[in-house]
């Protein structure tokens, strides 16, 4: 499912409340999954969420305000790998590699940090 609307018109909050990163709700949210399965997701709570929050992800607009600018773009890509259990170890940093050179950039690239990243320049990097 994606979001979309003019900037203001709340898709953040939105998004935000559904993906329950934030406290009581009014409403509820139920995701229908792949497999027709439904789930509430503003009842899930410990480990059920953060197995949800796996399916889930919120990309937003400004990337130099969302990326820590203290994390290596390898540490943001594989910080997720980790949490979810997904990769540990090398197995980390060969899947970081491997990410990057599916969206065209070079592997080397892992080291760098957010803002030595020339903006709109994707495909010059590679």
């Amino acid at each position: 499912m994606g979001l979309v609307g003019e900037s203001g018109c709340g898709k953040s909050t939105t998004v935000v409340s559904y993906c329950s990163f934030t406290g009581p709700h009014p409403v509820t949210f139920t995701l229908r999954a792949a497999d027709n399965e439904k789930h509430e997701l503003t009842a899930l709570k410990g480990e059920q969420l953060r197995r949800m929050r796996r399916k889930m992800q919120m990309i937003f607009q400004d990337p130099y305000a969302s990326l820590n600018p203290r994390m290596t773009v390898g540490d943001i890509i594989g910080e997720p790998l980790i949490i979810h259990g997904v990769a540990h170890g090398k197995a980390v940093q060969e899947r970081v590699e491997e990410l990057l050179q599916v969206v065209g950039l070079n592997s080397l690239f892992a080291n760098r940090y957010p803002h030595e990243f020339p903006a709109g320049s994707g495909s010059a990097l590679a």
